[in-house]
């Protein structure tokens, strides 16, 4: 039975090590920056900065760089240049967004072109777009954990000022909290977040990891710092269990080939997201029907 679930090899393997160790930093500083993306309904914007960082990761492939550190310069800056052009108000928020955002995909879309042409057997676009997590080596464990401390360090220092902006701007401004200057401190986190979800599942599937978690989490309790923990669970389960299948899946027709980490992960997160509105909808009926009881 051990062996039909993990195949051979599994606990052994460097690789595996290394993958998991990753996967975990990389969903629990998500679940922590991502229950308050949820919250200040910026999915947007974390979307917008993963599909940014490929600029950063293609870059990055382009001269030789390390990938988690072009995701991370990516995201920085484009935060950075969001914060320049303004994000006081939602609008104009979207508007900065949006401007990045294309400009963003238009360099992408240049640097994997010259990627490719480069050299004809590159696979820059798969590993920018999908992320390879088992050609993680030991050495990435370091870089990762440093960019993971600096945004829970990001988010702790933030703490109640960052939630009461999160729910009230206006209420946090009348109380003296300095909301523009707390945004750009988490919209760096968020950044940060980015980066390590890019390096784990790919630039284009970051926001899963980023968003998915924790709004499963918001569906299940209200409760911010119950919901980092959960959404921190959420994440590593997802992780882990989309390393094992993708592990297990080099055994699955055609053999040898092995399915994407990344495909297991966000299949994961979602069903994991589905499952959490059904419960939700079954405990609101169970709440109506004990109030028509009442």
């Amino acid at each position: 039975m051990n062996a039909a679930i993990f195949a051979p090899g599994f606990f052994a393997s460097q690789i595996v090590a290394v993958a998991v160790t990753v996967s975990a930093i990389a969903a629990i500083t998500c679940a922590s920056v991502g229950v308050f993306t949820v919250i200040r309904s910026q999915s947007f914007a974390g979307e917008a900065l993963g599909d940014i960082s490929a600029t950063g990761g293609s870059g990055a492939y382009l001269v030789g760089a390390g990938l988690l550190w072009g995701f991370g310069v990516a995201a920085v800056a484009a935060v950075a240049v969001m914060e320049l052009i303004g994000i006081q108000r939602p609008r104009g928020r979207d508007l900065a967004t949006g401007i990045v955002l294309g400009a963003g995909l238009g360099l992408a879309a240049l640097f994997l072109y010259l990627d490719t042409i480069s050299n004809s057997t590159t696979g820059a676009t798969v590993t920018v777009a999908f992320g390879t997590m088992f050609a993680l080596t030991s050495s990435a464990i370091a870089p990762v954990a440093g960019l993971s401390a600096l945004a829970l360090c990001l988010v702790g220092v933030l703490g109640r000022p960052l939630l009461l902006s999160s729910v009230s701007p206006e209420l946090a401004a009348a109380r003296g909290i300095p909301v523009r200057l707390v945004g750009a401190g988490y919209l760096l986190a968020l950044a940060l977040a980015v980066a390590l979800a890019a390096y784990t599942i790919g630039a284009i599937l970051a926001t899963a990891l980023l968003v998915g978690p924790a709004a499963t989490a918001l569906r299940l309790t209200r409760s911010p710092g119950r919901a980092v923990l959960l959404a921190s669970m959420i994440g590593i389960l997802a992780a882990w269990l989309g390393i094992l299948l993708a592990y297990d899946s080099y055994t699955w027709p055609p053999a040898g080939q092995g399915w994407p980490v990344s495909f297991f992960i966000v299949t994961l997160i979602l069903v994991g997201y589905v499952l959490a509105g059904v419960a939700q909808r079954l405990r609101h009926r169970r709440l109506a029907s004990e109030r028509s009881r009442g």
